[in-house]
């Protein structure tokens, strides 16, 4: 799993944030495919001065950090962005063990899938997925169809875990 943090520093003073970015975010991007991811990345760059992404290249990764072995679990993330086809631990698997779990229940599932398998999007709208998006097979229309979700989920959309997005109890 990585971790790739935005942030700006300047000469002897490290870390400094401007007022907008004191309330930091957390996006998880579940993705094993390595140019899918570089995209992502890319295309939610706008997004990162306020935002810490975290990236899963499995779902057993993704399921360590949503639900570690430790005293302590991490915030729930904005939104995880998740793919269907995925080693050791498929993505629908990890979408019921996020939906089964109160603590993770309300947060927002956006399947990014190449499956065109009616199936497929049909059985994790059943699961609780709060979107599902085909990725493009043409590079400029994934860029621009993440920039979309983006704007959406991480400017327009209110977190079910109210501002500044607090620990549920």
């Amino acid at each position: 799993m990585r971790r790739a943090r935005c942030s700006q520093t300047t000469a002897g003073y490290g870390m400094v944030h401007s007022l907008t970015t004191m309330i930091r975010h957390t996006i998880l991007l579940v993705e094993d495919n390595s140019d899918d991811e570089l995209l992502t990345l890319e295309a939610l760059n706008p997004y990162r001065s306020h935002s810490d992404m975290v990236v899963a290249r499995d779902g057993a990764e993704a399921l360590d950090y949503l639900f570690p072995r430790v005293d302590r679990p991490p915030v729930p993330p904005v939104v995880i962005l998740l793919d269907l086809k995925l080693p050791r631990v498929a993505g629908l698997d990890v979408l019921r063990r996020v939906r089964a779990e109160e603590r993770t229940r309300l947060c927002p599932v956006v399947i990014l899938s190449s499956s065109v398998e009616t199936r497929d999007v049909q059985e994790s709208y059943r699961l609780g997925t709060n979107s599902y998006v085909r990725k493009p097979v043409e590079y400029t229309s994934f860029a621009e169809a993440l920039r979309q979700l983006g704007a959406y989920w991480l400017s327009l959309n209110e977190s079910p875990y109210g501002r500044g997005h607090t620990r549920p109890r």
